[in-house]
Formats: C-alpha cells, sequence, structure tokens
C-alpha cells in the first residue's frame, strides 16, 4: 500500500501566517512513513526552508488543485469562495457545519464534486472536546487589541484605530501592548481598566485573563465569570459597568439569552468602550452579542456598532483569525495537538476522531436542498 501523502497548501485569507503544520510535525509525519508536500508561501510564520531540509517535498504555492485524488489537503482557514467542485479530502476550519451565512454554498463543492470535508472545529474526541484548538492565543491577542483599543479611545478619541502590524512573538506583543498604556493610564489619571472576561475557565478565556495580568491589570479589575456567573440568563450590568469587555464563550447550537443588547447598554451611567468577541459569530442567530453584523480585520481592528448609543464611543474587535497576531507561538501549539490525529490519517476507518467528524460533515451535507448535492 502507497503511503499517505499530506500536501499543506499556502493560505489565501489576507494576513494570515499561522500553519497547522510546524517543522516539528512534518519530521514526525515523514518519520511515521508519510509523504509530506509543502506549498511554498511568504506569508507563512515557517519558512520554507525549515520543511524543505527535514525532507518535504517543496511545491508551488495553489498546486492542490491539480494534486493526485488520494492527497490529502491540509489548510487552516476556509478555501476562497467560488463554484468550483471540490474532489479531494480537505481538513481545515470551514465555518460552515454550524449553519453560518453561506454554508450551504460551501458544502455544494465538497458534495458535487464527491470529496470530503473534516472541518477542525468538529474533530474531537470521545467526550466531544477538540482535540486541536487555537483558544487560548485568540484570548490573549483579542484581550490584547482590546487594551490597545482603549488607550487608543483615551488618547485620540473620535478617531479611527490604526492597523494592527504583525508581531514576531508573544513577548513582543505584551511589549507593545505595555507601551501604549503607560500615556493612556497617565491621561486617565493612573486608572486602569475594569475587564470583564465571560468565559473564563476556557482555553480563550485563560489567554484572556493572563495578558491581562502581563499587561499589569490587577486582579480586582478583571471580572472572571463563567458558567456559574451566567446562569442567571443576560443581559448583564455588569458588562456595561465595565470598561471592555472579552466574550470568550464557545458559540454552541442553543439560542441563549443575550449578554448584551443595545436596551441594557443605553444607560447614562455605561463605561464600557470596547467590545473583543473573541468566539465572532456574528452572522449566527446565537450571537450572545448581537449589537454588531459583520467583521473587523487587522488592517481595521474595530468596528462600530449596529446602531446608536450615547455615551462614551462603543467599538467592537471581530476578527476571525486572532491567533495569527502571534503566529509561531500558537501554529506551534495548535500543530502539537493536532499530529496524533494526523498520525492516524492512514487508517481513519478505525479513529474515531475522523468517523466522529466525517459523519458531522454527512448529516450537514444530507441537510442541503437537494438542487445543490
Amino acid at each position: 500500500m502507497s503511503p499517505t501523502t499530506i500536501h499543506l497548501r499556502a493560505e489565501s485569507k489576507p494576513l494570515e501566517r499561522r500553519s497547522p503544520l510546524s517543522p516539528a510535525s512534518a519530521k514526525a509525519l515523514l518519520e511515521a512513513g508519510y509523504v509530506v508536500r509543502v506549498e511554498r508561501s511568504s506569508d507563512r510564520i515557517y519558512k520554507d526552508e525549515e520543511f524543505e531540509c527535514l525532507g518535504a517535498e517543496l511545491i508551488p504555492s495553489g498546486s492542490w488543485v491539480n494534486a493526485p485524488l488520494d492527497h490529502i489537503i491540509l489548510g487552516l482557514k476556509e478555501l476562497p469562495e467560488d463554484d468550483t467542485t471540490l474532489s479531494h479530502t480537505h481538513i481545515h476550519f470551514a465555518h460552515c457545519f454550524k449553519k453560518q451565512q453561506g454554508w450551504a454554498e460551501t458544502l455544494s463543492r465538497f458534495a458535487r464534486g464527491n470529496g470530503l470535508l473534516y472541518d477542525l472545529e468538529f474533530l474531537t474526541d470521545e467526550t466531544g472536546r477538540r482535540v486541536a484548538a487555537f483558544g487560548y492565543w485568540a484570548g490573549y491577542a483579542g484581550t490584547a487589541i482590546a487594551l490597545l483599543s482603549w488607550a487608543h479611545q483615551l488618547l485620540a478619541p473620535g478617531t479611527e484605530q490604526a492597523a494592527v502590524p504583525a508581531f514576531d512573538s508573544a513577548p513582543a506583543l505584551l511589549d507593545r501592548v505595555k507601551s501604549d498604556l503607560a500615556p493612556a493610564l497617565a491621561a486617565n489619571q493612573g486608572k486602569l481598566p475594569r475587564v470583564i472576561i465571560i468565559g473564563a475557565l476556557g482555553r480563550c478565556g485563560t489567554g484572556a485573563v493572563e495578558l491581562c495580568q502581563a499587561a499589569g491589570i490587577p486582579e480586582e479589575n478583571i471580572l472572571k465569570w463563567d458558567m456559574a456567573e451566567t446562569k442567571r440568563g443576560g443581559p448583564f450590568p455588569e458588562i456595561t459597568e465595565s470598561d471592555i469587555f472579552i466574550n470568550c464563550v464557545y458559540l454552541g447550537p442553543h439560542r441563549a439569552p443575550p449578554f448584551a443588547t443595545f436596551e441594557s447598554l443605553s444607560t447614562p451611567n455605561r463605561r464600557l468602550r470596547v467590545i473583543c468577541d473573541v468566539s465572532c459569530d456574528p452572522n449566527s442567530e446565537n450571537n450572545p452579542i448581537p449589537i454588531y453584523s459583520s467583521y473587523s480585520s487587522f488592517n481595521n481592528p474595530t468596528i462600530p456598532i449596529s446602531g446608536h448609543l450615547d455615551g462614551p464611543e462603543l467599538r467592537v474587535i471581530a476578527i476571525d483569525h486572532l491567533p495569527t497576531l502571534v503566529a509561531r507561538e500558537s501554529s506551534d501549539e495548535f500543530s502539537q495537538l493536532l499530529l496524533p490525529s494526523l498520525l492516524t490519517l492512514d487508517r481513519r476507518d478505525e479513529a474515531g476522531v475522523w468517523t466522529r467528524a466525517e459523519k458531522t460533515y454527512r448529516d450537514r451535507v444530507s441537510e442541503l436542498p437537494s438542487e445543490l448535492r
């Protein structure tokens, strides 16, 4: 039997620097007998040579479309939107299994091409826990941008925040946060922001809490909320009474009372200036922060809410690939977590993580309108 080939494609999403496969993980796959092909990429945090020196085959960017059909195409973010059929087995975050906007058109491409999608978000162990996630670094990066945004509002109210640059490391990002906070604190009479983090006990929330602590936010200024604090159902006045709100709750299939609404924020005592929705699913009907409806980006890190509020300016951070801000650390961790599952790709029929993910895919495809299958 020929060895399993993993084809690491170059990412097409602007400013995406992460990789689901690190050189260390590529080395482990090669040593296990896999063939590893890596598309060249000038954007990827890892240099092409880091893979090549290990024995991986370097190939042109975008060449996955012509790869043999038995090659497994590994990526991170969704493919560019078009109507071409997809006939390979793909592994990436597709953002369609929860029936987000455009889900049917995306899955139709796989169904019509007889392809297969293993969505990384739905690659889970027997307890339902994701085997690999970027949660910690999403919370870390999102909270860093929220603190930068809070500082910007104090120092340059009413002006657009500049693009957030790429950082070579997490320490470099932290240094930038501390540097921007210093003059903002002086302008705010030394008062540090009050930050409420919902979902504080999860991976994402842990990253958010630890960034706050590293940036010098005192413990009494960090409200660490999780299921115990939210079980009464929102909206929560504590959000309005905080300067920054970080949402780190994983968005499930069921609708819950919203955490904040236009009505709950329409109070003369509102302190809230910045919302960072790390979960970031504005097109879902289950979005617990239904006051915005689009995404922001690293070039335009904040967007206004969808309606008018009196009082301090309120901006929303809704970037759907936050961990790329600290691409090396987040990619190192993610690829290490994903590696055990990749090492079972040659026996997918026996490995529960893949059979569970395939069942989810088949279930969603079965719900497509007949004309899209």
